[in-house]
């Protein structure tokens, strides 16, 4: 079953880290609504304020680098981000996002090709992105079935239920 994800593209530098994700302070809770209400405030104070659900969080090098706090991908899941595509991810928080049913991409040529406020439609089983304002497609690096499968079901807890009901 193939994802379509279509939303307007909030862009950001290189090394977004997990301290600015959801700063420190903010991480006394693992829900969602409270960690969403904090994401990204001390990078850009409105963002809560202008994320709409499906919208694509877009970075370049590194993003989600420093601690391993698992609050952060939460935390933009919790903004109903659609997407996070960045050029690559500090592994610790790309493994974070799949166990939590965050879908991400890798793709340079995306981020380096696309500004913000632009459309992007991403079809997640392909890892195609379609910058919609450029009218522009570009290739990104598509999940192996299982991991797919688990961002699909929502994350691993998700996935290993209902493995084990089968």
């Amino acid at each position: 079953m193939s994802i379509t994800i279509k939303g307007k593209v909030h862009k950001y530098g290189n090394n977004v880290d997990t301290d600015v994700i959801i700063p420190a302070r903010h991480c006394v809770s693992i829900k969602e609504e409270y960690l969403a209400a904090h994401c990204l405030e001390d990078l850009d104070k409105d963002f809560v304020n202008k994320v709409q659900p499906g919208d694509i969080l877009m970075a370049e090098d590194n993003f989600g680098c420093g601690s391993s706090r698992e609050n952060a991908p939460i935390a933009i899941k919790g903004v109903k981000v659609g997407c996070v595509v960045a050029n690559y991810f500090a592994r610790i928080f790309y493994r974070n996002a799949i166990n939590i049913g965050l879908p991400i991409l890798e793709c340079p040529e995306a981020v380096a090709g696309t500004d913000a406020d632009d459309i992007l439609e991403i079809d997640l089983e392909s890892g195609k992105i379609f910058n919609k304002t450029k009218k522009q497609t570009f290739q990104g690096a598509p999940f192996p079935e299982t991991m797919q499968e688990i961002v699909n079901m929502g994350g691993m807890v998700n996935y290993v239920r209902s493995r084990l009901g089968k």
